[in-house]
């Protein structure tokens, strides 16, 4: 049962048209709650200081209100990481009672899973299972595509502070989250990782490009052998066959769970094969 719910929000580099990659989080955000009684326990919020691209893009900078100032001044991933875990410890919170809560998987289950592999990164367990909060409040409300702004509205909230901000949308999602206890909406886990098993992170440009790698669409979990993991989507990857001329083609490796022929792969995760 848990004791408490932690609320968090990324913010992450980001341009107006296209990916940047590899993304990483500018700021790290967390509001605790009290899962007994619904209050609002403690705040955390860090900036984090992007690695591969360093400056801010305008598009980042006016949605987030994130000023490049701020993240110049803040630290590495792993070390937000470790003072988040000291907050924690601060409030007398025990991470086996504890349970995370997000509004959508973008932010367990792909970015801070993704940055942490590519990077090396150490990550605290509790971050590997969470309850996405759309779930719970579509039980409630109806199914529907809404965002977190749509949703705070229609269970009859009033929306606090800035739309991106991400202790902003913290907030929000924790004020959401106490609404439907409220109500009495139950509240269980709706996602997690699989085993997280590598052979080693991804280099920061991937060798294999969808032109010239040809992926196993039909193979899924079968092929060589047995797919050693998911891949940063936090689905199973997927078997492929090096096809580029040279000492590694013919070889197996996986990829991307998610490519398909129309879009190729939807995250860079690569590992060659046994």
């Amino acid at each position: 049962m848990a004791r408490f719910l932690l609320v968090v929000d990324f913010e992450a580099t980001c341009q107006e048209k296209g990916r940047i990659y590899p993304q990483e989080i500018v700021e790290f955000p967390a509001v605790l709650v009290d899962a007994a009684t619904g209050r609002l326990v403690s705040e955390f919020r860090t900036y984090v200081r992007p690695r591969h691209h360093p400056h801010l893009t305008a598009f980042c900078k006016e949605l987030t209100g994130i000023q490049q100032s701020q993240v110049d001044g803040g630290v590495e991933l792993s070390e937000a990481l470790a003072k988040h875990d000291a907050w924690l410890a601060a409030a007398g919170v025990a991470t086996n009672r504890l349970v995370v809560v997000t509004w959508g998987d973008w932010d367990c289950k792909t970015m801070l899973e993704f940055e942490c592999r590519f990077k090396g990164i150490s990550k605290p367990e509790y971050f590997d299972r969470w309850v996405n909060l759309r779930i719970p409040f579509e039980a409630a409300f109806g199914p529907g595509r809404r965002n977190l702004q749509e949703a705070v509205k229609e269970a009859g909230l009033q929306w606090v502070g800035r739309l991106h901000c991400g202790l902003d949308d913290a907030r929000n999602t924790a004020y959401l989250l106490v609404e439907l206890m409220r109500r009495g909406v139950a509240i269980s886990i709706t996602g997690s990782l699989a085993s997280k098993e590598v052979e080693a992170p991804p280099p920061p440009n991937p060798q294999p490009q969808p032109q010239t790698v040809g992926l196993n669409l039909g193979m899924g979990s079968g092929g060589t052998g047995a797919v050693p993991c998911c891949c940063f989507c936090g689905v199973a990857s997927r078997c492929g066959v090096m096809m580029v001329p040279g000492p590694m083609q013919g070889r197996c490796f996986y990829g991307c769970g998610n490519c398909t022929p129309p879009f190729g792969p939807m995250c860079p995760f690569f590992a060659w094969a046994a």
